[in-house]
């Protein structure tokens, strides 16, 4: 792996002639390509659009605990954020009788960023289930159980706190070890599942639901037989089924392409699921491996966002938006093996994944989908893109913008990248580049002038491996 304050070597002629046209273009040429830089053009056409682009479905969990954050949230303009109903809400406290108070706070939060709840059900009411047992997962009344949710439901809509997406459990295929007090087998998820499904729709026929959140997803080659047997399931009209969803935690983005092609091509096997979305809603890098190097994992959110359009996935949830330290007391649901892995996950290892560490510090992914967020509008073709140089190109309200990164498939290389814009005479542009080793202001200003100076001095980057650009172009 780079170190990420490492640049490559220069050799001394090369250097100085590019730093003589510089000073011939009043100084708007920002870099010096490498000697040993590969060299590349980056063309976007802006005269024809490719039709729409917005890549905020592609969006973030866990929602719960995000209050202090929701201006910096709002940036972003997810479409969804998904979150755990959990029994730390309460909602059930005794038979037939229901407080929803801690959980409206939580889709409040979720409503004031603009986007919608993807609400994952993991609830196991003490009146429902009097024994701790992961493997207890019916409750003892399933006509209670149904009229819990037909109420939740409700409720939900008549407070105008509407849920995208209801979700039938998390990690069913993990159960504690995945922080959720149920482990399924295949036969006894789908009895659960279609008497959660049926509660929620008959609450509210519109309502979209699906499952099963899997820790294990649909690997090519290898059975999953809680999804395969959902998927059968609902695909002979036994249940409803509007989305399915899986976790990944890997660095390699080739896998999460995989996982989706596999996933669309099991849903293929029923033309009654053809409509049926793909859902990859808990995603980060390795949580036994992690890439450390601060530059790494805003690219590999780039690259995967780049995976996740070409592949055909419907949405997606990094996991998650904050940091955080786990409460046992908070958990009595759990038994102590359960509480005792999640303690030394979020309490003992060091954790690299949220926008925002357990002090509540930005993480320079969060610049990575706030730069995501703005490829919005007509879709603009980027030619000269390879296997290891992608990118995105949009216009939308008078502004062209171009996000663009290096991500390595193996050695790692230094490109030296030309942009050009043939069909743009007039206006300004701003090139910034994302620092992911700046304390404040990650994003930087390269350079900015008049569009008509780069007939003159084009615009050059040396890319190193995990850099990403940005370029935002305005007719004013």
């Amino acid at each position: 792996m780079r170190i990420a304050s490492r640049r490559l070597r220069s050799q001394w002629p090369r250097a100085v002639w590019g730093l003589l046209l510089c000073v011939f273009f009043v100084g708007a040429c920002p870099c010096v390509f490498g000697a040993d830089s590969l060299q590349m053009e980056l063309v976007v056409d802006t005269s024809q659009s490719q039709g729409n682009i917005d890549l905020t479905r592609y969006a973030l969990g866990d929602g719960d605990g995000i209050d202090r954050w929701i201006p910096q949230l709002i940036q972003l303009h997810p479409q969804t954020i998904r979150f755990f109903v959990m029994d730390e809400f309460n909602l059930y406290p005794r038979h037939n009788e229901y407080q929803w108070a801690t959980l409206d706070k939580v889709l409040a939060a979720i409503h004031a960023t603009g986007a919608k709840p993807i609400m994952c059900l993991c609830i196991k009411p003490k009146v429902l289930f009097p024994k701790l047992d992961q493997k207890i997962v019916f409750p003892n009344s399933w006509e209670e159980w149904e009229s819990l949710l037909e109420h939740l439901v409700r409720h939900c809509n008549e407070s105008h706190l509407e849920v995208g997406f209801w979700e039938v459990n998390n990690e069913v295929d993990l159960g504690e070890a995945g922080g959720s007090p149920y482990l399924f087998n295949p036969q006894n998820y789908l009895v659960y599942y279609t008497h959660t499904a049926r509660a929620i729709r008959r609450a509210d026929p519109s309502a979209k639901v699906g499952g099963p959140a899997l820790a294990f997803g649909p690997h090519p080659g290898k059975e999953s037989p809680i999804l395969d047997a959902l998927i059968a399931h609902c695909g002979k009209g036994n249940a409803p089924l509007d989305f399915i969803s899986w976790h990944l935690y890997d660095n390699n983005p080739k896998l999460f392409r995989e996982e989706i092609k596999e996933a669309r091509a099991r849903l293929a096997q029923y033309d009654s699921l053809k409509n049926v979305e793909t859902i990859l809603d808990e995603w980060n890098m390795s949580l036994g491996d992690p890439v450390v190097n601060p530059y790494y994992q805003p690219a590999f959110v780039m690259e995967n966002t780049h995976g996740f359009l070409e592949e055909g996935l419907s949405r997606s949830g990094y996991y998650h938006i904050r940091d955080f330290y786990f409460d046992p007391s908070m958990t009595p649901y759990l038994s102590p093996e359960g509480i005792a892995s999640n303690d030394h996950l979020f309490n003992v290892m060091p954790l690299y994944l949220g926008l925002f560490d357990t002090e509540g510090r930005v993480r320079p992914t969060y610049f990575a989908f706030k730069l995501l967020s703005l490829i919005k509008g007509e879709k603009l073709a980027m030619a000269g893109t390879g296997p290891e140089v992608k990118g995105f190109a949009a216009r939308n309200h008078g502004w062209v913008r171009v996000v663009f990164w290096n991500f390595p498939e193996g050695e790692e290389k230094t490109y030296g990248v030309t942009v050009r814009f043939p069909q743009e005479k007039t206006g300004s542009f701003q090139l910034i580049r994302l620092d992911p080793e700046s304390a404040v202001n990650n994003l930087k200003i390269v350079r900015s002038a008049n569009v008509k100076s780069l007939e003159q001095a084009p615009l050059h980057v040396t890319l190193h491996p995990y850099e990403i650009y940005w370029i935002e172009l305005s007719s004013q």
